[in-house]
């Protein structure tokens, strides 16, 4: 099945909106230049939202959130619900990122009720997996992913078309330079995939989109996106500079 890739770009904490206005004023002739076939999608910090989707609105660039709250409204002060990520012209929400996990200690149960909130407003949750170095060197990898993916996804199963994107993150490789070998990422993807067909169904597993996210750069993006079962990038600091995600986006196949 011919996969259209999706590479996100993850701006985290960074950017005010006088920033981000001038971060997409010389990334979007570069975006355009480029002329890859792959999907992008720009999720910047909530209060650069707006200001974002207007400056993309008329392109092919989707928006995406970095985080939601799994209810729709209510006495949660700070937090932001899938609702208010629709008005705003959100299409993607990044769901349980590794940072979430470890410095906000979210759970594999939190992740699918964000999971299941994205869904049920119409945005397409991008699922974050993925192991700590302890648990790779003891040898958990899999059943760490196996865990965190059928969890995630019990709440939006049946699974739609487009409806779901998950995103590899082994959190060893994350901000650290590091990143996972072609094997190693075949391998997780692999699992990843094969969890999703059996919670999903052949069919259904088959059209979800597996990204890789950990120290993606321009130097290393071509390698990591020609390993078979791998569907874009979810990049994170190479974001933040125009030429170094321009780069990215040009590395993807058309088709992977």
């Amino acid at each position: 099945m011919a996969i259209t890739p999706l590479i996100a770009g993850n701006w985290k904490m960074n950017g005010t909106e006088d920033e981000a206005r001038a971060l997409l004023a010389d990334l979007l002739p570069r975006l355009k230049a480029s002329g890859s076939g792959a999907e992008i999608a720009l999720a910047p910090p909530f209060t650069a939202l707006r200001s974002v989707g207007e400056a993309i609105r008329g392109t092919s660039i989707a928006l995406a959130a970095q985080d939601l709250h799994p209810a729709s409204h209510g006495a949660f002060t700070g937090a932001i619900s899938a609702q208010m990520l629709v008005a705003l012209g959100v299409r993607y929400a990044i769901v349980a990122h590794s940072e979430r996990r470890r410095l906000f200690h979210e759970t594999d149960a939190d992740a699918a009720a964000k999971a299941a909130a994205a869904g049920a407003a119409g945005i397409v949750p991008i699922l974050c997996v993925g192991e700590q170095e302890s648990e790779r060197m003891s040898g958990a990898t899999i059943e760490v992913l196996e865990r965190q993916v059928a969890i995630g996804i019990s709440r939006i199963l049946p699974l739609r078309p487009d409806s779901l994107v998950v995103a590899y993150e082994p959190v060893w490789a994350i901000g650290t330079g590091r990143t996972a070998s072609p094997a190693q990422v075949g391998e997780a993807h692999a699992a990843i995939r094969a969890t999703l067909a059996r919670a999903a169904g052949e069919e259904a597993a088959g059209a979800v989109r597996i990204l890789y996210g950990g120290s993606v750069t321009a130097g290393n993006a071509a390698a990591l996106l020609r390993v078979a079962g791998v569907n874009g990038a979810l990049v994170g600091g190479a974001s933040l500079a125009a030429e170094s995600f321009a780069a990215i986006v040009a590395a993807s196949p058309s088709l992977a």
